[in-house]
């Protein structure tokens, strides 16, 4: 997860691009200007940009090394949230704070799916699915989701 404040240019990117969820306040800026300086973003910003915003999106940016402010990374999907700067830790922290009230086994496996689904074919990311299932199926956090929320309380995670 990222909060990110200001100006974040080549490997401050690629530290975005690495996060699942980003929140910039409204000045922020963002790019991978390394072809300005005759470099290229080979630190995953040029692997990663362009399977995270639409193609043509991705090279515009790879290929002029412009930066692009808050409303624009939001408006293409590369930022979750665009908040105002005195607004920023608190909305990061709502954000983690939301991950955490959340089975950690869940999360996990959810970021596992995910992650399969970018990199696999559907027929074999929904075959890996099947261990994360049973996994799911054998864990304490599977028997604790539903017997908290029939009991009305908060459920106390395992992660097991």
């Amino acid at each position: 997860m990222a909060a990110v404040n200001g100006v974040a240019a080549g490997g401050g990117l690629e530290l975005i691009l690495a996060c699942d969820i980003v929140v910039a306040s409204e000045h922020a800026r963002m790019g991978l200007p390394e072809p300005k300086v005759g470099l290229f973003a080979g630190a995953g910003g040029a692997h990663r940009l362009a399977r995270q915003v639409p193609f043509k999106l991705a090279m515009g940016m790879l290929l002029t090394g412009d930066l692009i402010d808050a409303p624009e990374a939001h408006r293409i999907g590369l930022i979750n949230e665009v908040v105002p700067h005195d607004e920023l830790m608190t909305t990061a922290q709502s954000w983690a704070d939301r991950i955490i009230r959340c089975s950690p086994l869940s999360v996990q496996l959810t970021k596992e799916a995910v992650f399969d689904a970018q990199f696999l074919s559907i027929d074999d990311a929904f075959r890996k699915d099947n261990g994360r299932r049973d996994r799911l199926l054998a864990s304490h956090d599977f028997v604790e989701g539903p017997k908290a929320f029939a009991e009305k309380r908060q459920p106390r995670w395992t992660g097991r």
